[in-house]
């Protein structure tokens, strides 16, 4: 998997991620596409996986402050899943957090995938809450 990022809006990078959520989220997912389309893209970094040349996986990074970053829009395509794909890009999140060094990496996992990010070295913080219907949970990773 080829893995490709960039900042803001006016790039490809940026429209492959975009549709990728926009049919994880709001098509599978039934989100709200107001509240997926959260007018905060221009202020974020935007990794896309690529297999075959083709968008697979996103994420989205917003900085924060006390060299924290939150990952946030999670999404891979149907047909890529449980191939590894999101894990690897998680992953190189993380590496290129500590190159930067970022000194924790937060997420906010919906309930089902806990697991996922917990094997990834996440561990849950705090309650569980409600966010555009889906039940969540805040986990943190921290760059070592």
């Amino acid at each position: 998997m080829e893995i490709r990022m960039a900042w803001g809006k006016l790039n490809p990078v940026y429209q492959d991620a975009l549709q990728i959520r926009k049919d994880v989220f709001i098509a599978e997912q039934g989100i709200d596409p107001q509240l997926e389309l959260d007018g905060t893209d221009e202020d974020k970094m935007h990794y896309v996986g690529y297999v075959d040349d083709r968008p697979a996986t996103t994420a989205r990074i917003d900085m924060l402050a006390g060299n924290r970053v939150k990952i946030q829009r999670v999404a891979t395509e149907k047909t890529d899943r449980h191939q590894g794909y999101a894990g690897e890009l998680i992953k190189q999140i993380i590496a290129d957090a500590k190159k930067s060094d970022v000194t924790r990496v937060e997420l906010d996992a919906q309930l089902t995938a806990m697991a996922f990010y917990q094997e990834l070295g996440f561990e849950p913080i705090g309650d569980p809450f409600e966010e555009a219907g889906i039940q969540h949970r805040t986990m943190r990773h921290t760059v070592d």
